[in-house]
């Protein structure tokens, strides 16, 4: 058993070395999940010079391709962590036999995801909200687009894996590269050959695939220089579809309290619906590009923390927590009192609507104090997938949400407006999953030494 005096003399002793590991890892990491969305971002920014119909199509086949691989981010975040764990053993062959199981997994779901949304590209558009007049656009790009899932998971398996052996910078050069071709293939074919919103997808699936091959060819090259079988491995894939599914409801749990949460802003009594809507969309933009900050500490999270289990060393375990945690909480406080500085300003850079300008300001207020709380909870979520405490962590957000989901119904049954909304997602939600998240870190049962 390791206790937290421990934890803190080590990092008094070695603070710089922790603070070099983690950011060596951490920053390529948030630069590479900036990037990541400018994918949809660069698409965006061309279709919506076609026209209305088709930017809102762009956004319809958005959704169902986000969520799709969104549910499948274990790819990524399970395979870090097995990988680390058999790094930090010693085993690079056995680490690298995971990555290759993780891989093949990846192509199997792509596959069979592939192939049912391709016919159903229209029905699967109107679930979730397009019209006549859009549907058209949208069941077009969708069925273009979904070719590059299975790329797109192979790049999440093999960005996992080199996570797993300590690198993030190869990612983030995949996702540079990717990026640019993507704008420079989507002007082509979107203008120059005139295939308008086909074009996009075309152009997309084509970067993508090209940034899966390139990820995959530094994984493979790996495996062979370790003489690790390239072959599928029916074990080896089960295994890791099994360790995956703890995280898929892990996930799924995380989601369903932000759909929780936009359902309730649908809902609210007071004011008027498109402005409450229009200020929690860019209140939750805001939200979303601080939390690439933190999450970016997260996937150091995860490689260290498999690392360092997988030595067998758990007082550096504990160390690289604590340090990690106080980063979590530094970067947390020094995001909200900046978020809190700017409250007056940001709505001018989303909106003209006065409106939706004075609703901003609160909101921004909540989510600024809710930072240092997120800081942490962003920290341990990762440490604990790390660990590869899976488990915990399905079962700790099927309890948040439990314990979510009444607090925002009472908030908006009570007449509260967008701001009382935030107010309990920050306490309700983030507050239930530091509880969560903090007595586990504070107990030894996670730390699971060993390949």
């Amino acid at each position: 058993m390791t206790s937290r005096a421990d934890a803190k003399s080590y990092s008094k002793t070695d603070r710089r070395g922790l603070d070099k590991e983690i950011w060596r890892l951490a920053i390529p990491a948030f630069l590479a999940l900036v990037a990541e969305p400018l994918f949809l971002l660069a698409d965006s920014a061309i279709v919506g010079h076609l026209g209305t119909r088709e930017l809102a199509g762009l956004g319809v086949a958005g959704v169902v391709l986000q969520t799709i691989v969104g549910l499948c981010v274990f790819l990524a975040y399970g395979t870090t962590a097995s990988v680390a764990r058999r790094i930090g053993a010693g085993d690079t062959a056995g680490a690298l036999r995971q990555g290759i199981d993780g891989i093949w997994l990846a192509v199997i779901i792509g596959v069979v995801v592939t192939i049912p949304v391709m016919v159903l590209a229209e029905p699967l558009s109107r679930a979730v909200g397009a019209g006549d007049e859009v549907v058209g656009p949208a069941t077009t790009y969708l069925r273009i687009a979904v070719l590059g899932v299975t790329p797109l998971l192979m790049m999440l398996a093999a960005t996992g894996v080199l996570r797993g052996l300590q690198d993030t910078k190869t990612p983030l050069v995949a996702a540079v590269v990717a990026n640019v071709l993507n704008i420079v293939l989507n002007l082509a074919l979107v203008y120059g050959a005139g295939l308008g919103i086909a074009g996009s997808a075309i152009g997309s699936v084509i970067a993508q695939v090209l940034a899966a091959g390139m990820l995959t060819y530094v994984v493979v090259r790996a495996a062979r220089g370790q003489g690790v079988p390239l072959r599928p491995d029916a074990p080896g894939i089960r295994a890791s579809a099994r360790a995956g599914v703890a995280l898929v409801v892990r996930t799924l749990t995380l989601r369903m309290a932000l759909l929780v949460t936009t359902y309730a802003v649908t809902h609210l009594a007071v004011g008027d619906q498109a402005v409450a809507l229009a200020t929690h969309q860019i209140a939750f933009t805001l939200w979303t590009f601080l939390a690439f900050v933190l999450d970016a500490i997260a996937i150091a999270a995860q490689a260290l923390t498999g690392r360092s289990l997988g030595a067998g060393d758990t007082r550096e375990t504990r160390a690289i927590t604590a340090r990690m945690v106080w980063w979590g909480v530094v970067i947390g406080v020094a995001a909200g009192v900046l978020l809190a500085a700017l409250s007056p300003f940001l709505g001018a850079l989303f909106t003209q609507d006065q409106a939706v300008r004075e609703l901003l300001v609160p909101v921004v207020i909540v989510a600024a104090i809710a930072q240092p709380i997120a800081g942490v909870v962003f920290v341990l979520d990762g440490v604990l997938i790390g660990a590869g405490d899976g488990r915990y962590l399905a079962w700790g957000g099927v309890w948040t949400l439990v314990a979510y989901v009444p607090l925002v119904a009472l908030a908006v049954a009570l007449g509260g407006g967008l701001a009382w909304v935030w107010i309990t997602f920050a306490v309700g939600f983030m507050g239930a999953r530091f509880v969560v998240l903090t007595l586990r870190a504070r107990s030894d049962r996670w730390l699971v030494t060993g390949a």
